[in-house]
């Protein structure tokens, strides 16, 4: 046969990393596990005003963690292309109210999503265990201080402005050891790294993390993957961002069999499902 010659798939043995725990919860790493996106914002890509009410906002937390969520994100600043960024009092505002109920209500662990540590902050002091900056901790030069003066976890993202790299996967990697250095020496000792699918990154791009995610492993830390009814799916599909589960589901069972420990998902039962056979595949 000619062409590209197919390499054997060698899945990566997720119980080599330390079992990440966040709140009582501990994260061994014997599955893929799930982060269910919650957004409280006016202009996100794909759920855009859904759960601005808090009784909206908390009857979807329950039905996400009814269907397999093992972690909530909630955020309240749109990160899509073009968005307009907002202050960290309209960020706030928008958290506040469903931050204030949460913990009356659940126990799953909560992430917020935000690059500002005034808005961490406020987040931590209801009860938040891990600060989600997909600035990777370059935005707010007092993020990092924040985080760990409350003992909280911390993903650092890889994003930048412009899609222009040597090497996508290199470029990458160096940009998230460094980031996971910086949270090393300000005290943080529960991290996790996030390849940015999406931000600042052409389709090819994409594809190349996502193929070669495997790489990212040598940093030994556990890696988060978000590429829920993403842009690069639609390219390849043709499908508006309310038609992309199925190319989400091909995408997070590649992410899953090839380094990722947690996936970030809008649509968490179908995730589940999905992992369910992948894993039980990866694992047997």
């Amino acid at each position: 046969m000619g062409g590209r010659s197919l390499q054997p798939l060698v899945y990566y043995d997720y119980m080599s990393l330390a079992p990440f725990i966040l709140d009582d919860q501990i994260f061994d790493f014997s599955r893929t596990y799930i982060m269910g996106i919650v957004n409280v914002t006016p202009d996100s890509f794909s759920d855009a005003g859904q759960n601005l009410d808090v009784d909206a906002a908390l009857r979807y937390i329950e039905k996400l963690i009814s269907e397999g969520a093992d972690i909530i994100d909630i955020g309240a600043e749109s990160t899509r292309p073009g968005a307009i960024p907002i202050s960290s009092d309209e960020e706030c505002r928008r958290l506040e109210p469903l931050l204030k109920q949460y913990r009356r209500f659940f126990s799953v662990p909560l992430s917020l999503d935000t690059m500002k540590s005034s808005v961490a902050e406020m987040g931590l002091s209801y009860g938040v265990s891990l600060i989600n900056d997909v600035s990777g901790l370059a935005h707010d030069s007092q993020m990092s201080t924040v985080i760990a003066r409350a003992g909280a976890a911390v993903v650092v993202m890889h994003s930048q402005p412009e899609p222009i790299y040597a090497d996508v996967i290199a470029d990458v990697t160096l940009f998230l050891s460094e980031a996971v250095r910086m949270a090393s020496e300000a005290g943080i000792t529960s991290i996790m790294i996030d390849p940015g699918i999406g931000f600042g990154k052409t389709l090819s791009d994409n594809l190349c993390l996502l193929r070669d995610l495997s790489q990212l492993t040598s940093l030994g830390r556990p890696i988060l993957v978000g590429t829920s009814r993403k842009r690069f799916i639609g390219t390849l599909t043709g499908e508006d961002v309310d038609q992309r589960l199925e190319g989400t589901l091909a995408s997070v069972v590649i992410a899953a069999e090839r380094g990722a420990n947690f996936v970030r998902v809008h649509d968490v039962k179908a995730t589940k499902r999905a992992l369910l056979v992948a894993d039980g595949i990866r694992l047997s």
